[in-house]
Parts: structure tokens; sequence; C-alpha cells
């Protein structure tokens, strides 16, 4: 039987899921400009030469062009594969669009698989999200990929999740397995946390 947190996880989901659809297409061609311009920033100001993000989903705050143009300026970027076993395998983005279906009708990269370690090796982690409140707490889509590798980590570095600006809620329900975010990006600001770590 579900707890409450659970169920009011679920509930929420639903409806940030519903709100995610009734986007037209300005508005998501609007948000993939600004949170590629925000995310350059992000890396500029953290020096990071080496990130993890993700291929966004057609309803996801779009990540594909920041991809595309920080692989063209050098970045190396990790995207992540997911697997039966709850883990992650990483693939070194490359400059084409090409993508598969991975688990659950994600979009993965067409790379060379690598290990889940080797997201250790990062200097900043961009991670999916469907809501995070302001003390950190992500509430991500239920399967747990991201809170299994974030937890898993022997040195974790900063952890942004990638959301609309309504997505930023004053609070969330938290489980124990939650891994709360250093900060987050929206197409319009970028926020850093001070999160409780476990």
């Amino acid at each position: 039987m579900p707890g409450d947190e659970e169920q009011q996880k679920r509930a929420l989901r639903a409806e940030l899921r519903e709100r995610r659809q009734l986007l037209s297409d300005s508005q998501r061609e609007s948000a993939s400009e600004g949170v590629a311009a925000q995310l350059h920033e992000l890396i500029r100001s953290h020096g990071a030469r080496s990130v993890s993000c993700f291929l966004s989903t057609t309803t996801e705050p779009g990540t594909r062009r920041f991809v595309r143009e920080a692989v063209t300026a050098g970045i190396r970027v990790l995207l992540p594969i997911t697997r039966a076993d709850g883990l992650l395998d990483w693939a070194v983005a490359n400059d084409s669009d090409e993508v598969s279906e991975g688990l659950y009708g994600l979009p993965e990269p067409t790379g060379e698989v690598l290990g889940p370690i080797a997201v250790n090796d990062v200097d900043l982690m961009i991670i999916p999200a469907a809501a995070i409140d302001r003390t950190g707490t992500r509430l991500g889509w239920g399967r747990g990929y991201f809170d299994k590798t974030i937890g898993s980590m022997e040195k974790c570095p900063p952890v942004y999740a990638v959301i609309y600006d309504s997505e930023v809620l004053d609070s969330l329900p938290r489980e124990v397995h939650d891994q709360p975010v250093d900060g987050i990006v929206t197409p319009t600001q970028t926020i850093a946390l001070s999160p409780a770590r476990h």
C-alpha cells in the first residue's frame, strides 16, 4: 500500500504532466532557447569541462540545443541510457541528432556505451525533474534512476535540475531515498540552493 507521500507525488506528477502537454510549440521553442542560455552560463560559472545532461522528451524543457552547442564548444557531455536494473549507463554525446528509443520510450544517445561509473568524472550534473522545491527536494517521474545514481556517487558534483518556471514550488513531499539537488535551471533563471543532504 503506497504511503501518503507516494500518493501525493503520484497526483502531483499527473497534474504536472498534464500541464506540460498543454504548452504550445512556440512556448516549447522559447523554453528550449532559455534553457540553453541558462545552462551555458551555468557551465561557464562552474568552469565545467565535462557534464552529464539528458535528451529532453517533447514535453520537457528542451535540452537538445544545449547539448549540440556544448559538444560543438568542446565540452564533454555524457547522456544517460536506462537499464533494466535501475542503473544508468552513459554515452558521450556527439553533434549528430541521432537518437534511439530507450526503456519507457525515452530518447537516448546512440554512441558507445560506458558503464554507470563513467558519470563519476563530470564537473556538473544536469538532470530532469517534474518539480523542485526551495529546499532542493526533487520530484522525479517515479523510476528512481537519478536518485540511485546520485546516492551511489562517492563524490557527487553539483546537481542542477531543469524544469519550467511554474514547477518551482514552495514544498514537495520527500521520502528517504529522494536525493536533493543543488540548483534549478528554468528557461528564465538559475537558482542555487543549499540542499539538506541526508
